[in-house]
């Protein structure tokens, strides 16, 4: 260990202390390794709950394994915290998710710890495979070692792995991290067996007492085995109603007390010794060690800066999210049609729907981490005659790109999409920006995307969409909103035009025409003439308002939080251009690159999306 006069988790040389530690040690760094996540978060926010989970899980695969030559592979990532520490990156912590500070998620830039850059669930087996196989064809020597949760687990692509690497014999051994919850409490078949698994310890003991039993009789033992193995079957199939993981190829070891270091580790070694792929079942709980987010993991999954001592969540704003509106404008749609119901993947709460599960338990779907099939059931529903409304953040909805293609859009059903955290998400950065929709979206024909200006206009877009009786996404950003105190144009498949100008028209997006405003307020005091579109629609566009705008003014700027790559603003230029106008047309977006992690404000400023930055661009081409 370091002996300078540093405190706390920074005198360990890590990871290369773990190799010399007693289990009483190991205990006291977990203990250790609590108390500074609690700490720390509090201060910055992030993913406290299931890091508090996998605190000994952590340190039991870093004593028992050779990171990074054994490739350890976190299945979405938040929950990768304990690792950092582990491999020496204590100090940022100061900086977790700040721009130009520590991600939240593994990132290879970051350390050669980090074999992967995670933040979607369900596809950690699939990259441990892969390495497997990479590894077993130039004849290397290292374990590939998936973490994946009960909750990922529920993604398709998860059983995709499973079934393929099962099949393979290739050795790679998957942790399933079991603690019962993905975000909220697990739902589905996949949960209900796992729960069985979990009561399960008097099979596996009575296959081992049997095994040993038969293995000890001399001569004989060799041939009764096979025999044997028929009893072993039976009693399988009797006490645990099927093991899965066996019948797919994997040998299984579990479960086994995932806050117990000496159970870990045994566990560990059995795995490593194994031929083929494993299965090590790992039972924890999540907020594990922190009694408030013991008694409130969802809470805690997710956090901004929190009191220690009472949990309570700091700096608690009484203006209303984006997601709270759209959950209670769904309540007072719900109470007026039947048919209305709701769709989700794993993220009741995240998306605001916990009072319409409340009131209407029967009309809610939750359907694990599984989003392209949340968008084909959707479908299926709206072909059954319902009116489904599918909440789902944007960067997720990147998954289900083929369903709503083939499965909505070309059957023309009448399906909503409630795209939150749309475009710039700040903290969890690269993953987790939903700045792809629009170009994603916009090209499928018959699909209407609309992105509102407030809170107000997204519960008109809402009823709105509910009355076309088409398939209709509608995107909205993440976090507060506050209403623009401007007159409202009603819903009319047209944009709104808020200020007319001679100079040129800034047609804003959403989220965009907030900081439109501010920066035609600041171009004015220049003496420039700027006006402001509420652009609304994304797909079809309002090609009417376009010419009449085009008319108004020497060019068109357009700004939207999305890509500039098959964004808004190049799908209006291409419809100027079309329609023979000869008025040029300027786009203000993200650029073609992975937006980094940091504060929303922040990124806004660095890349020229907030007022001056608006107002700046529009400078550049007006001259």
């Amino acid at each position: 260990m370091k002996t300078d006069n540093s405190k706390g988790l920074k005198r360990y040389d890590l990871p290369e202390d773990l190799k010399t530690m007693t289990i009483e040690e190991m205990e006291l760094l977990a203990v250790e390794i609590r108390d500074f996540l609690i700490t720390s978060i509090s201060k910055t926010g992030g993913h406290l709950a299931s890091n508090l989970g996998v605190v000994e899980l952590s340190i039991a695969l870093h004593r028992c394994f050779d990171s990074p030559e054994d490739k350890i592979i976190w299945d979405v990532g938040h929950q990768s915290y304990v690792h950092k520490i582990l491999t020496g990156r204590a100090d940022g912590f100061d900086h977790l998710r700040e721009l130009g500070g520590m991600s939240g998620f593994p990132k290879k830039s970051e350390s050669p710890h980090d074999i992967y850059d995670s933040g979607h669930s369900s596809t950690s087996i699939s990259i441990a495979a892969g390495l497997a196989a990479a590894r077993d064809r130039q004849c290397q020597d290292y374990d590939a070692v998936a973490v994946i949760g009960d909750g990922a687990l529920t993604g398709g692509i998860a059983w995709e792995a499973l079934n393929n690497l099962g099949d393979s014999g290739s050795k790679a051994i998957v942790i399933l991290n079991d603690n019962g919850m993905s975000i909220r409490k697990n739902t589905g078949g996949v949960s209900n067996h796992l729960s069985k698994l979990r009561v399960s310890k008097k099979y596996y003991s009575l296959k081992k007492k049997v095994t040993d039993a038969v293995d000890s009789i001399p001569t004989v033992g060799d041939s009764i085995h096979k025999g044997m193995s028929k009893v072993r079957d039976s009693l399988k199939y009797a006490l645990v109603d099927g093991v899965i993981f066996e019948e797919l190829g994997f040998t299984y070891i579990g479960p086994v007390n995932g806050h117990d270091i000496q159970a870990l580790l045994d566990a560990m070694k059995l795995a490593k010794a194994a031929d083929g792929p494993v299965m090590l079942h790992v039972i924890t709980k999540k907020g594990k060690g922190y009694i408030n987010a013991e008694k409130h993991p969802g809470r805690f999954h997710g956090t901004g800066p929190f009191d220690p001592v009472t949990g309570e969540i700091l700096s608690v704003s009484e203006i209303p999210t984006y997601s709270r509106i759209f959950g209670s404008k769904l309540v007072e749609l719900a109470k007026k049609d039947d048919k209305l119901v709701a769709v989700t993947a794993a993220m009741t709460d995240g998306t605001g729907l916990g009072k319409f599960a409340e009131l209407f338990p029967l009309r809610i779907y939750d359907v694990g981490i599984a989003e392209a099939h949340a968008v084909t059931f959707a479908a299926g529903l709206a072909t059954g005659g319902m009116h489904p409304v599918v909440a789902v953040y944007s960067t997720f909805l990147q998954r289900a790109y083929d369903e709503i293609l083939m499965d909505i859009c070309l059957q023309k059903l009448p399906v909503i999409l409630a795209i939150d955290r749309a475009g710039n998400v700040g903290a969890d950065g690269e993953t987790h920006h939903g700045m792809f929709d629009i170009s994603y979206l916009s090209h499928m024909p018959g699909m209407n995307v609309m992105s509102p200006r407030d809170g107000s206009e997204l519960s008109a877009m809402l009823e709105y969409a509910h009355s076309l009786g088409k398939p209709c996404a509608i995107r909205y950003p993440r976090g507060k909103n506050g209403d623009i105190d401007l007159p409202r144009k009603p819903l009319d498949g047209t944009a709104e035009v808020l200020k007319e100008g001679a100079d040129a028209e800034i047609w804003a997006l959403g989220s965009m025409v907030r900081p439109a405003l501010r920066a035609s307020e600041i171009l004015e005091k220049s003496g420039m003439s700027i006006g402001v579109v509420n652009a609304r629609y994304a797909s079809p566009l309002d090609n009417d308002g376009l010419r009449a705008s085009a008319a108004r003014c020497r060019m068109l700027i357009t700004a939207e939080d999305n890509a500039l790559a098959g964004g808004f603003g190049e799908k209006t230029a291409a419809a100027v251009n079309e329609m023979g106008l000869a008025t040029p047309v300027h786009n203000l977006g993200w650029p073609d690159e992975f937006i980094e992690h940091g504060q929303c404000e922040q990124l806004y400023a660095k890349y020229g999306l907030d007022a001056d930055g608006i107002a700046e661009g529009v400078r550049h081409y007006v001259r």
